[in-house]
């Protein structure tokens, strides 16, 4: 699952390298909120895939414990040298309680908590690009989505609603797992014999999603006139306030500056930028014809220059991190 899952990461961060230029609209609760690179977007996604990554190696590392020579339950009388047992089969070292040996299922548990994880991000990047699908901001390829058995027109994005309806399997295995480990005594019980369809399926289910996922990713494609057209004057609100900041007004003020511009924007019926020096300056002196700089979504998203942020060498910098890890991680 490791090689599947990094070969996802790559392939977001190839597809934020070559569109690192696309600006969007980005959004809080489901409103337009700020100016953002389609990258910054693509990489707030493959970030926890990475996270996902990490805590898979991490977990590898935990459970690779040997269980063989515990017995039934109390270990074995032959001297069998358990530590060289456990080397010679590729195990970092042997489990040191037979009694627990026995009935653990930790690493079950641990792996379909892991993969949970994992479907939820996976879920909500697919919800994302479907949300994008209905704005006509993306092109899916048809490899990845069908028409209607009805209507002809339409393009439903049905391999990211299988990621999405797929995310509540493997939790529900885990989940179900989890319940019926929690009332069992020391050593093996029957019922542990319940953590092997929950387990199989769950692998099965993870690498299957992680091929489709790199599918649709590698063949989708941004509209990026359709992503100018989400950016609005009025997401530039902020900007006006962190201009006002720059002057040396406290952000409690310029906040409510900011809003009284939009409010008069609102008033007249008019884009936010369309307001002009001398109406900015009606509700404050510090208002300097460079404000009109402010009305370009490039300098919006080029102003956030801190790590982290939307400005071009920034995104491409996280690009490179999140590449060198993947990399490192796949040694």
């Amino acid at each position: 699952m490791a090689e599947e899952l990094r070969r996802l990461i790559e392939t977001g961060c190839l597809y934020s390298q070559e569109h690192v230029d696309t600006l969007q609209a980005g959004y809080t609760h489901l409103q337009p909120a700020q100016v953002i690179r389609h990258s910054h977007w693509m990489m707030s996604h493959m970030l926890p895939l990475t996270r996902d990554l990490d805590r898979l190696h991490e977990l590898t590392a935990r459970i690779n414990v040997c269980p063989l020579g515990s017995g039934a339950l109390a270990g074995h009388p032959f001297g069998i040298d358990r530590v060289s047992l456990a080397n010679g089969l590729g195990f970092s070292a042997p489990t040191l309680n037979s009694l627990d040996a026995t009935s653990d299922r930790d690493f079950v548990v641990e792996t379909m908590q892991w993969a949970s994880l994992l479907m939820v991000h996976l879920s909500q990047w697919a919800e994302d690009i479907i949300l994008l699908n209905l704005q006509k901001c993306v092109h899916l390829s048809d490899a990845y989505a069908t028409g209607s058995s009805l209507m002809p027109q339409k393009k439903n994005p049905d391999a990211l609603e299988l990621l999405r309806g797929k995310s509540g399997r493997v939790i529900g295995h885990c989940t179900g797992f989890l319940c019926t480990l929690k009332g069992l005594p020391r050593a093996y019980n029957k019922d542990l014999q319940e953590d092997k369809e929950a387990l199989f399926d769950t692998v099965h289910t993870v690498r299957d999603c992680l091929a489709i996922a790199t599918g649709v990713l590698a063949t989708m494609t941004p509209n990026v006139d359709r992503l100018a057209a989400t950016l609005t004057p009025e997401m530039l609100a902020t900007d006006i306030a962190e201009y006002l900041v720059r002057k040396g007004i406290p952000f409690r003020e310029t906040h409510h500056i900011a809003g009284a511009a939009v409010k008069l924007a609102e008033d007249r019926q008019v884009p936010l930028s369309s307001l002009s020096v001398d109406d900015l300056r009606t509700l404050h002196a510090a208002f300097d014809d460079d404000v009109t700089a402010l009305w370009s979504y490039e300098h919006s998203a080029e102003s956030r220059a801190s790590l982290g942020g939307t400005a071009k060498a920034v995104v491409l910098q996280q690009i490179t991190t999140v590449l060198d890890k993947c990399v490192r991680l796949g040694r």
